[in-house]
């Protein structure tokens, strides 16, 4: 029996007509007997419905094809050329970097070679990938960022960690930390921030886990 490093998966291109379907085998089936790769009966994918265009990620037999893959621990993909993944070469190359990450080779028959070379197409083509992927996270960013703001303006808060005050048992907490805090009379300053949650602690309040809160946890109680 072959080991899962000399078998191949191999998704067949988009909408394959009888012709097309033939060459397409003998070109994977004659790259994968000369590379000593064995493609197993029910290792061939196709994605019928799906255009050569469409993203490889959205399309039905490909994410088969990732399923057959989690279970039988192939990590070579073999396909008759590049354009037959993917017409597009920004879809190409953004296929080959989503299996990349994914630890698997996709290798094309007819150009072996294809997605290890780095020429000077695929480097611009990456580049303008990694600068659009920058682009729409700053993007979300600013959107999380903008409806934060709103929520704020309308309410006055927004969901997030509740403030001491807000917590069960936190007004008492509060209102003993602030109490502590106070600078003895005839004094401008009072005790440090840590001898307060010293004092907090010999009273019974620590954290959940039993230790002496920090001097900024005191710092956001007097804040509160």
């Amino acid at each position: 029996m072959n080991s899962a490093a000399n078998q191949a998966i191999t998704p067949v291109a988009a909408k394959p007509k009888k012709d097309s379907e033939k060459r397409q085998r003998a070109a994977i089936e004659g790259f994968a007997k000369a590379a000593g790769y064995a493609i197993a009966s029910d290792d061939w994918f196709y994605d019928a419905a799906a255009k050569g265009a469409d993203p490889v990620t959205e399309r039905p037999g490909f994410a088969a094809m990732l399923n057959r893959i989690a279970s039988n621990g192939v990590r070579t993909v073999i396909v008759e050329s590049p354009d037959r993944f993917a017409r597009d070469l920004a879809v190409q190359l953004a296929g080959h970097d989503y299996l990349q990450r994914l630890g698997v080779m996709l290798i094309p028959a007819t150009s072996p070679d294809f997605f290890t070379e780095d020429t000077p197409t695929a480097i611009l083509v990456r580049q303008v990938l990694g600068a659009i992927a920058q682009f729409d996270k700053a993007t979300t960013v600013a959107k999380l960022r903008a409806a934060r703001d709103r929520k704020r303006k309308e309410t006055g808060k927004i969901e997030g960690r509740k403030s001491y005050a807000e917590r069960d048992g936190g007004a008492e907490l509060v209102a003993l930390a602030r109490e502590l805090a106070r600078p003895p009379e005839g004094f401008t300053r009072g005790p440090s921030l840590r001898k307060v949650a010293s004092e907090l602690a010999a009273r019974g309040f620590t954290t959940p886990k039993g230790k002496p809160y920090s001097a900024s946890a005191v710092a956001s109680m007097l804040a509160a």
